[in-house]
C-alpha cells in the first residue's frame, strides 16, 4: 500500500504573522466600505419634508439637493407637466434651467430625453412649447461633450418638425446660417449641415434656393472631411425638397464632385447618396453620369479603395435594379459576375493578385468579408428580379448554395431571413431549393433555425403546393427530407437552454395538418409533443406543445388515433401523479375548449375536468375554480342537462368540503360568476348567435371528418375486394393454362397408333373408361342418370357414347357446386382438374377422336 501523507499547517512565528497580515489586509479593504456610508448629517441633509407638494418638493432638490436629486427632477419633469402644467412652467422649468449650466453630462442626456417626451405627449401648445423650451435646447446645442450635443441636436430635429414654419425661420435658421461659416467651430458647422438637411422640408423650393443652397454649396466645399461627409449624407433630403429640376442642376454636379474627393468617408457618402436618388433621375443622368461612377466605384473596390466595399454590396441589389433599364447585356452580365465575387469573397483565393502580394488576412479584413457576404445574402431576392426569377437555376442557383451553407452563422442567417422572398420570388421553381430548406433546418446554429422558423408555414406552404395544380397526395413528396428535418431542429432545440426557439417552433409547427399527411403527423410529431409536455420544465413551451398536440388532434382523420391521445392526455395528464401534469391537462382542455366544439369537449374532457375537484393540491383545486366558467359555457340545454347537475354537485362538495382558504374564497367568487352566467341551448339565440355558429362550424367540420374516414374505409374495402376477385381471376386463368397444357402432353403421348394396340394400350383404355363412367355418374344430374344404363363394352363406339355422355353432362353441370366438390374428391387425376370442367371436355373430344383413328386402322389390318 502506498503511504499516506498528511499535510499540517505550519504555526510557527513567521508564518502566523503572514496570516496577519493577510488579515490586516482584508481589513484594509472593507474600510473604502465603511466610508462610504453617509453620516448623519449628511442624511440630514438629503432628508426632504413628506408635506412637501411635488412642485415645491422639486424646487426645494434643485436649489438645495444634490446633482443625482435634481436630475431624478429633471427626469421627472414629463410628469409634473402632466399634472401641473403651469406651475411648473413657472417655478420648476427656470430652476431646471440654472442648474444645466453647471449640470454633468448625466443631468444633460436626462433633460434632452424629457424635453423630447414633454414635446411627444403633447402636455402643452407647440406655441408655448417654444416659448418655454426652445431656448434652451439652443443654449445646450453646442455642449463641449459629443454626446451631450448629438442628445440635444436630436431633440432640436424632432422640435422642428413640429413648430411653425415662422417660427423655425427666425429662431432656427436665421441664427445658423451665421454659424455655418469657415469661421465658427467645426461642432457648429455640423450641427447647421444638420439642420439645412432638416428644413429643407418645410419651406417652398424658391425659399431654399434662396436662403440654404448657397449654404449647402459653401458646406460641401468645407476644409473639414467631417463637414464635407455630414453635408453629402443631407443632399438627399435637400434634393426631395427642392424637386427633381433643381436637383438635376444643382445637387447632381455636388455630388459628382464629392464622388472623386479625396477622403473615403466621402466618397462614400457620396455613393450612398447617389443610390438613394436614382429615382429622382432621368435615363439620361443615369447613362452618361450615374453609371460610369458607379463602375469607376465597382472598379476601385478591390484595388485600392476597399473602404466602400461593405456599402457597396450593401446597396448592390437596390442599384442593379434601379440601373436596370439601361444596361447593355455586357453590362447586365458584368454587373451579375461581380455579385457573384462579392458573394464568395473571402473564401477562396481571389484571382489577379500576385505572390507576393498574397497575404494572410487580418481579423479586420475577415469581418469585412464576412460583412459584404452577408450584405450580398441580404441583397439575394433583389438579385432574382434582376436575372428573372426564370434565370435562377441557371445563374444564381450556385451562388444561393454558397450562401446557405456559407461557414460563417451571419451569413446563414442572413439567408434564412430572405428564405421567404426567394420562394415567393421563385413561385412554381421553388422545388430547385428544397435542399437548402433542409439544411437550414439542420443547421448547427439555432439563430439560424430561429431567424428561419419565422416564415416556416409559409414556406412550408408554397413548397408543398408547388401552386395550385398540385394535389394533396403529392405533398409529401416534394420534400422528402422534411421530415427528419423538422424533427431534428425540434430536437435540437429541445436540448438547447434557449425555450424561446422551442417554444416559437412548437407554435409554428402547428401548420403542419396542411402539409403533410394525419397518419405522418401522428407517428412522428404527436406523441412528441406528448412527451415535451410531460417531461419538459418550461411552462411557455410545454403550453404550446399542448396547443400543437391539439390543433394534431383537431385534423386527425381516424377516429382510433384520436381515441387513443384523448385516452392518454386523460390517463397520463388528468390523472398523472404528477400536480404538474394534472395543472397542464388543465391548460391542455382551455385548448381543446377553444379548437374543438362544445359537444365534443362534453363528451371526452367534460367528467375528467370535474373529477379535478377532488385533486389533493391546492393548486390544481385553485385553477380548476378558474376554469369552471369556460366548463360551464360549452353545455347546452337540454342536452347537457345531467352534465350541469354534475357540475352543481362538484360545486356543492368545494362549498361544503373545502379547506383551503385561497381556494375557497376562490370557489366563492367562482359560484358568483357562475350564478350570473346564461347558459346556450340547443335552438340559436340572438345574445350566443355568433358563438353558437362558429360552433356549428366546428361540429360540421368534426362530422366531415369522421364521414370522410368512413368513405376512406369504404373505398379501402371495395378496392381490397376488386383486388381479390382479381387475384381469384388470375389464379383461375394460370390453372387452366396449365391444365390445358398438361392435357397437350398426354394427348401427345397416346397418339401413336402402336400404343393402342397393344395390351397395356387397351387396359388403360378400359381404366379410362372405368374413371370416366364413375365420375360422369357422380356429377349428373338424376334427370340424365339413364345415360349411365349404357353398355359398357369394351369396343369403340360403347367408349366413344361413354365419354361423349361424359362430356355432355359436363357441360350441363358446369354451374352446379356440388360438381366441383364430388370431381374434387374422386377424380384424383391431374388430368381432370377439380375447378375447370371446360378442359375436361376438351380432353374428352380429344380421347374419342383418338379412339376413332385407332379404330380405323384396326379395319384396315
Amino acid at each position: 500500500m502506498r503511504p499516506i501523507i498528511c499535510s499540517k499547517m505550519d504555526f510557527s512565528q513567521s508564518n502566523l504573522f503572514g496570516y496577519i497580515e493577510d488579515l490586516q489586509e482584508l481589513t484594509i479593504i472593507e474600510r473604502p466600505v465603511r466610508r462610504s456610508l453617509k453620516t448623519p448629517e449628511e442624511i440630514e441633509r438629503l432628508t426632504v419634508d413628506e408635506e412637501l407638494s411635488d412642485i415645491e418638493r422639486a424646487v426645494y432638490l434643485l436649489s438645495s439637493g444634490q446633482d443625482i436629486q435634481g436630475t431624478s427632477v429633471v427626469a421627472n419633469l414629463p410628469v409634473l407637466m402632466r399634472q401641473n402644467p403651469a406651475e411648473t412652467l413657472r417655478r420648476v422649468l427656470p430652476k431646471i434651467r440654472e442648474a444645466l449650466h453647471a449640470a454633468g453630462v448625466e443631468m444633460q442626456l436626462t433633460a434632452a430625453v424629457s424635453f423630447l417626451t414633454v414635446l411627444q405627449e403633447e402636455s402643452v401648445s407647440i406655441h408655448t412649447y417654444s416659448h418655454s423650451f426652445l431656448h434652451i435646447i439652443l443654449q445646450n446645442l453646442e455642449h463641449r461633450d459629443a454626446g451631450v450635443s448629438n442628445a440635444w441636436l436630436e431633440t432640436l430635429l424632432a422640435v422642428i418638425e413640429a413648430l411653425p414654419k415662422e417660427t423655425v425661420r427666425h429662431e432656427i435658421l436665421n441664427p445658423f446660417v451665421s454659424k455655418a461659416q469657415l469661421s465658427q467651430t467645426l461642432q457648429s458647422r455640423l450641427v447647421s449641415c444638420k439642420i439645412m438637411g432638416k428644413v429643407a422640408n418645410k419651406f417652398e423650393a424658391h425659399i431654399i434656393k434662396r436662403e440654404v443652397l448657397p449654404l449647402v454649396k459653401s458646406l460641401c466645399q468645407d476644409v473639414e472631411y467631417e463637414v464635407r461627409t455630414c453635408m453629402c449624407r443631407q443632399l438627399e433630403h435637400i434634393a426631395r425638397g427642392i424637386g427633381t429640376e433643381l436637383t438635376k442642376t444643382v445637387v447632381l454636379p455636388e455630388l459628382v464632385e464629392l464622388a472623386r474627393d479625396e477622403g473615403s468617408s466621402v466618397r462614400l457618402a457620396a455613393f450612398e447618396t447617389l443610390v438613394n436618388l436614382l429615382d429622382m433621375f432621368d435615363a439620361d443622368d443615369r447613362s452618361q453620369t450615374v453609371l460610369p461612377l458607379v463602375k469607376s466605384f465597382c472598379e476601385k473596390s478591390f484595388k485600392a479603395d476597399e473602404s466602400i466595399l461593405v456599402s457597396l454590396s450593401f446597396h448592390l441589389g437596390k442599384l442593379c435594379n434601379g440601373l436596370y433599364g439601361i444596361f447593355t447585356p455586357e453590362q447586365h452580365l458584368r454587373f451579375l459576375e461581380f455579385y457573384k465575387k462579392l458573394s464568395t469573397l473571402g473564401l477562396q483565393q481571389e484571382n489577379g493578385h500576385n505572390d507576393n502580394q498574397l497575404q494572410l488576412q487580418t481579423l479586420e479584413q475577415e469581418k469585412k468579408y464576412i460583412s459584404v457576404r452577408k450584405n450580398c445574402a441580404y441583397n439575394f431576392p433583389a438579385m432574382i428580379v434582376f436575372v428573372d426569377p426564370k434565370n435562377f437555376h441557371l445563374e444564381l442557383y450556385s451562388i444561393f448554395f454558397c450562401l446557405c451553407h456559407d461557414p460563417e452563422v451571419p451569413v446563414r442567417y442572413t439567408m434564412a431571413i430572405s428564405f421567404f422572398e426567394v420562394a415567393k420570388l421563385l413561385n412554381s421553381d421553388v422545388y430547385t431549393i428544397h435542399k437548402e430548406l433542409v439544411t437550414l433546418l439542420q443547421d448547427e446554429s439555432l439563430e439560424v433555425l430561429d431567424a428561419l422558423v419565422g416564415h416556416l408555414p409559409e414556406i412550408l406552404e408554397l413548397m408543398t403546393n408547388r401552386g395550385e395544380n398540385s394535389g394533396s397526395e403529392s405533398k409529401l413528396l416534394s420534400i422528402p427530407d422534411l421530415i427528419p428535418a423538422l424533427t431534428t431542429a425540434e430536437q435540437r432545440a429541445a436540448t438547447s437552454l434557449k425555450w424561446r426557439t422551442h417554444e416559437k417552433l412548437l407554435q409554428k409547427y402547428a401548420c403542419l395538418p396542411h402539409i403533410i399527411s394525419s397518419d405522418q403527423i401522428y407517428y412522428r410529431f404527436l406523441h412528441r409533443m406528448l412527451t415535451i409536455i410531460l417531461t419538459n420544465n418550461v411552462l411557455p413551451v410545454q403550453k404550446a406543445a399542448a396547443r400543437t398536440l391539439c390543433i394534431y388532434l383537431r385534423y386527425n382523420r381516424k377516429q382510433e388515433q384520436r381515441h387513443e391521445v384523448i385516452q392518454k392526455l386523460i390517463e397520463q395528464l388528468g390523472q398523472g401523479k404528477s400536480y404538474w401534469n394534472r395543472l397542464r391537462f388543465l391548460d391542455t382542455c382551455e385548448f381543446i375548449m377553444e379548437l374543438f366544439s362544445k359537444s365534443f369537449f362534453c363528451k371526452y374532457f367534460f367528467l375528467p375536468v370535474l373529477e379535478l375537484t377532488h385533486d389533493p393540491v391546492a393548486n390544481v383545486r385553485m385553477k380548476l375554480c378558474y376554469l369552471l366558467p369556460k366548463v360551464k359555457s360549452t353545455l347546452k340545454i337540454p342536452t347537457d342537462k345531467h352534465l350541469l347537475q354534475q357540475l352543481e354537485l362538484c360545486i356543492r362538495k368545494l362549498l361544503c368540503q373545502e379547506k383551503d382558504k385561497d381556494v375557497l374564497t376562490i370557489v366563492k367568487r367562482t359560484v358568483l360568476e357562475l350564478d350570473r352566467m346564461e347558459i346556450s341551448v340547443d335552438a340559436f339565440q340572438k345574445r350566443f348567435y355568433e358563438n353558437d355558429l362558429l360552433d356549428q362550424e366546428k361540429e360540421r367540420q368534426e362530422h366531415l371528418l369522421l364521414e370522410m374516414e368512413k368513405l376512406e374505409k369504404e373505398k379501402q374495402q371495395n378496392e381490397g375486394r376488386s383486388t381479390n376477385t382479381n387475384d381469384k381471376m388470375f389464379e383461375k386463368k394460370r390453372r387452366d393454362s396449365k391444365a390445358s397444357s398438361v392435357l397437350a402432353k398426354s394427348i401427345n403421348l397416346s397418339v401413336p397408333g402402336s400404343s393402342s394396340g397393344t395390351p397395356a394400350g387397351k387396359e388403360e383404355k378400359k381404366s379410362k373408361l372405368v374413371r370416366s363412367q364413375s365420375f360422369s355418374t357422380q356429377a349428373l344430374h338424376p334427370k340424365y342418370s339413364n345415360i349411365d344404363k349404357c353398355p359398357n363394352k369394351s369396343s369403340a363406339t360403347g367408349y366413344t357414347s361413354s365419354v361423349s355422355g361424359m362430356g355432355k353432362s359436363c357441360m350441363l353441370s358446369f354451374s352446379d357446386d356440388s360438381f366441383r366438390t364430388h370431381s374434387t374428391g374422386n377424380s384424383g387425376n391431374s388430368v381432370f382438374p377439380s375447378n375447370s370442367s371446360r378442359n375436361l371436355f376438351n380432353s374428352a373430344d380429344s380421347k374419342n377422336n383418338g379412339n376413332k383413328e385407332s379404330q380405323s386402322r384396326k379395319m384396315s389390318m
